[in-house]
Formats: C-alpha cells, sequence, structure tokens
C-alpha cells in the first residue's frame, strides 16, 4: 500500500514538473517576442544587416537616417559616419535622408570612425540607380573629433554659480547634462543652454551655447533617442556675477561634439 502511494505520489510530481516546465516555456516566449518588438519599435525601423567595413574601399547599401552637411549616417554600417566633401546633388547630406542609397568609399585605420565617401546612388526603383555624388576634393575635416582629441577633453566636476574659478581658463572640457532650446526675440532666434547635471542628475547650472559645430548638430540627431549626453565643448566668457547669481548660467562655451561617454 505504502509503495503504491510513493509510486502514484511521483507520478504526480512528475507530471507538475512537466506542466511547470511547459508554463515556464510560454513565459519565457511570450517575454522574447515582447522584447524584440520592443527593440524594434524603440529603433523605428527593422535593424538592417550589419556591413563589416575593411580597410580600403567599400562598398554597400542602406537607408540614410541621419544627414546634416558632409555628415550622413546608414545604421548598417554601425559605429561608422559617412563623410562627403562639397554637396550632394540638392543641398548638402540632409537630403539623403530616408532614401536607399549604395555608396563606396574608403576606411582607413587612421580615422577608425569614418568613411571617406567617393560616389553615391540613389534607388528610384527596384532596379534602377541614379548616380548623385561624385568626390571631386579632398574632403576637409576641421570639425571632426576623434577618439584621440577626445581625451584631450577634462571632465569639469563640482560645479557651483559662485565659484567660477571652477571653469575659467580649463580651455577643453567636457560635461553631463541635456541641452535646453528657447526661441527669443521677434525674429525667433533659436538660443540654446546646456542644463548641467550632476551624479544624482540634479542641475548645478547652466551653460550658454554660443556656437554649435556641424559635427556637434549631426551627433545631435543621430542621438535622437535620448536626452542627456556628454558635452565636449571649449570654455569662454564667465557670465556676469550678477546675472550669474540670478539664473545660475555659468559661462559661455561653443560645443564641439555630443556622444553619449
Amino acid at each position: 500500500m505504502i509503495f503504491i502511494l510513493t509510486e502514484r505520489k511521483r507520478k504526480l510530481e512528475k507530471i507538475y514538473r512537466i506542466i511547470g516546465l511547459s508554463l515556464l516555456m510560454i513565459v519565457l516566449v511570450t517575454a522574447g517576442s515582447i522584447s524584440c518588438k520592443k527593440e524594434a519599435g524603440e529603433g523605428e525601423a527593422p535593424q538592417e544587416d550589419v556591413t563589416v567595413i575593411k580597410k580600403g574601399m567599400n562598398e554597400f547599401t542602406g537607408v540614410v537616417k541621419v544627414g546634416i552637411g558632409k555628415y550622413f549616417f546608414i545604421p548598417g554600417a554601425q559605429g561608422i559616419d559617412m563623410v562627403i566633401s562639397g554637396q550632394a546633388e540638392s543641398g548638402d547630406a540632409s537630403s539623403l535622408t530616408d532614401k536607399e542609397v549604395r555608396v563606396r568609399g574608403e576606411f582607413s585605420p587612421e580615422r577608425p570612425s569614418v568613411l571617406m565617401i567617393d560616389t553615391i546612388e540613389v534607388k528610384e526603383d527596384e532596379k534602377e540607380w541614379r548616380n548623385i555624388y561624385t568626390k571631386t576634393e579632398d574632403v576637409v575635416l576641421d570639425d571632426y573629433v576623434d577618439l584621440t582629441v577626445r581625451e584631450e577633453f577634462r571632465t569639469l566636476k563640482n560645479l557651483d554659480y559662485k565659484k567660477k574659478e571652477g571653469w575659467e581658463g580649463k580651455g577643453k572640457v567636457k560635461v553631463y547634462g541635456r541641452l535646453e532650446k528657447t526661441t527669443i526675440g521677434e525674429e525667433e532666434k533659436e538660443v540654446y543652454n546646456i542644463i548641467v547635471l550632476d551624479e544624482k542628475e540634479k542641475q548645478v547650472g547652466k551653460i550658454n551655447v554660443d556656437n554649435m559645430t556641424e559635427y556637434a548638430l549631426y551627433y545631435l540627431k543621430k542621438l535622437r533617442l535620448f536626452d542627456q549626453f556628454w558635452f565636449y565643448i571649449n570654455t569662454k566668457e564667465t557670465v556676469d556675477w550678477k546675472v550669474r547669481r540670478r539664473t545660475r548660467e555659468l559661462f559661455h562655451a561653443d560645443v564641439v561634439f555630443i556622444g553619449l561617454y
């Protein structure tokens, strides 16, 4: 009798384990499906095939997601910024946004995040490609900031509107925060300020932005899914004490790069 009960108990435990594992698998599959859908939604489009960039000439196709001035970005070439000299067919690289293109360009290990574009073709129908750009002059990267240059920017810490020695004479620095845009005057001029945040994401002051390089504006648009960044800046004149005390505006600066680290 005891043996029969024990055997029955074992069978019931086995059934419960099978049911439990089945339920667990259903949960995992469902969660995975939701996660994939969420990632696709956050990226605003299914992820393209990643192209492996090699030294020398490269050729591949993809849809341009961001284009400003001489810079544009194709998700399939992750981490690589496309650069043209002069202008594309109708203005600058912004005219390429959302278009499927076929590009050919040169990659050099000396500039590991840049592809110098020789030609661009736009897809007009299922079979036809039309050339809209051919390089005619060398690219001038006067505002490009690579990883080596970024190391020259020191982090500003413990900023306080009462202590101007915290930023005066510092030159190339970086601060963490978010960008604030306001419109002033009858001409509706756009003015930018960096809201500086500390380690606890508490506001410690503002920095008046006088200028932003084309490269910085490009990265601002490229990182559109984020709202807080590291701003690589050149410090300029300090805001007058009376204004600084009232508004917490610390100093003026030019932004040369915007990144996540």
